[in-house]
């Protein structure tokens, strides 16, 4: 029987219907499967069984993951709060150590990167600012006597009511610098500091003049001509 209906070419009649029902495979429902795919799903339908996640699926360790790295972010966040030696790196308004309203006295900051860092009303007396980038810094009310801001990048700097007698400003650059208020310069050595468009008022304009000198090495320009000396 099986090799005539080879032969005929025939589908053999699907389990569904009546035996008298024998349709050609040309004429099959188009909505049943054939039957030997029928026959595969009920066995794959037979032997579906549900799986369970393991313990360390991925989503799971995902989620650790990002715990993890949160607690390392963490534990960094807080060393650099408890050991000073990460206290002056720089950058914002506050870096990472803060340096506003704190008496920082003597304290060496040559050379660093302190891009408007806030040292409002801090005590800086004597403090080493030797070659540092202190663009945008804020000086405001702050004490700066005798501070050492040689070869210092002091360009946009404010130094509002701040005082900065006997400090060291030797070719220092504070184009653009604020000294409005009542900004004193008493006694520092401004040898090729560059002061242009610094807003300085005329008293303070004709003191810092009777000892201007100098060129500085960076911008090229003369400290009396910044000054707009006579």
């Amino acid at each position: 029987m099986a090799a005539l209906i080879a032969h005929l070419n025939l589908a053999p009649p699907h389990p569904l219907l009546s035996p008298k029902t024998k349709p050609s495979s040309s004429k099959w429902p188009f909505f049943l499967p054939p039957p030997q795919s029928r026959s595969a799903t009920r066995s794959a339908s037979a032997s579906f069984h549900p799986v369970q996640c393991p313990v360390d699926s991925p989503p799971l360790s995902l989620g650790v993951g990002i715990g993890r790295t949160s607690a390392i972010v963490l534990l960094a966040a807080s060393l650099l709060i408890a050991d000073p030696a990460f206290a002056y790196k720089g950058g914002g308004p506050y870096g990472i150590g803060v340096t506003r309203g704190q008496d920082l006295s003597g304290k060496d900051f040559s050379g660093k990167v302190l891009i408007k860092q806030d040292f409002k009303t801090s005590i800086l007396r004597q403090a080493n600012f030797k070659a540092a980038k202190l663009l945008g810094a804020s000086f405001f009310d702050a004490d700066l006597t005798g501070a050492d801001l040689s070869d210092a990048d002091l360009r946009g700097a404010d130094f509002s009511l701040a005082n900065v007698t006997k400090a060291n400003l030797s070719n220092a650059n504070l184009e653009g610098a604020l000294t409005t208020g009542n900004t004193s310069f008493k006694g520092s050595n401004i040898y090729g500091a560059d002061f242009t468009d610094v807003p300085l008022r005329e008293d303070q304009r004709e003191y810092l003049c009777k000892f201007a000198d100098g060129v500085n090495s960076v911008t090229g320009n003369a400290t009396r001509e910044t000054l707009l000396c006579n």
